[in-house]
């Protein structure tokens, strides 16, 4: 707020502080907001792949393709969602001015997340390994799709509620 040099009011002041305030409020909520929808889709294509291609990787052996062929998917898989990522955070970055930041969402959403997801995912390719019966990564595949869609929709809310 500009004063020209006049001393503030003290509503002046408090109400100055609570534009600043809403402005901090605006900003961790553009830097929270979800991913465009194409990479969303991306993300849980990638997570419901990871396990049966995971699988396929740790297998005793050849499981519907050859070693060799699954690691050589599981990079290529890698490296797309990572060039996806790259092209997404950018584009995010050159429309808002925001970067994309994790450390605004909620600690008791993201640290589950963060520990959980992969313990599903790289879990399930070992019991698969140890039973050889594939429904472990058909769950773990279809729960960390639920998953990414799940975090998508709080994401959206969480927008939502701030914006």
């Amino acid at each position: 707020m500009e004063t020209s040099g006049a001393r503030l009011t003290p509503e002046q002041a408090r109400s100055a502080l609570a534009d600043t305030e809403h402005v901090r409020a605006s900003a961790a909520a553009l830097s929270a907001t979800p991913w465009p929808n194409w990479f969303f889709i991306t993300l849980t294509l990638y997570v419901a792949a990871l396990p049966i291609v995971y699988g396929g990787v740790v297998a005793d052996s050849d499981w519907l393709l050859p070693g060799s062929a699954w690691m050589g998917i599981m990079v290529a898989i890698t490296a797309v969602y990572g060039a996806l990522f790259a092209v997404a955070a950018r584009a995010w970055r050159d429309r808002t001015g925001v970067a994309l930041r994790l450390d605004v969402l909620p600690k008791r959403a993201t640290v589950p997340l963060m520990v959980g997801l992969p313990v599903l995912l790289v879990g399930a390719a070992f019991a698969f390994r140890v039973t050889g019966r594939p429904v472990w990564l058909i769950a773990a595949s279809l729960i960390g799709a639920a998953v990414s869609v799940g975090f998508h929709l709080a994401f959206v809310r969480l927008h939502r509620k701030t914006a």
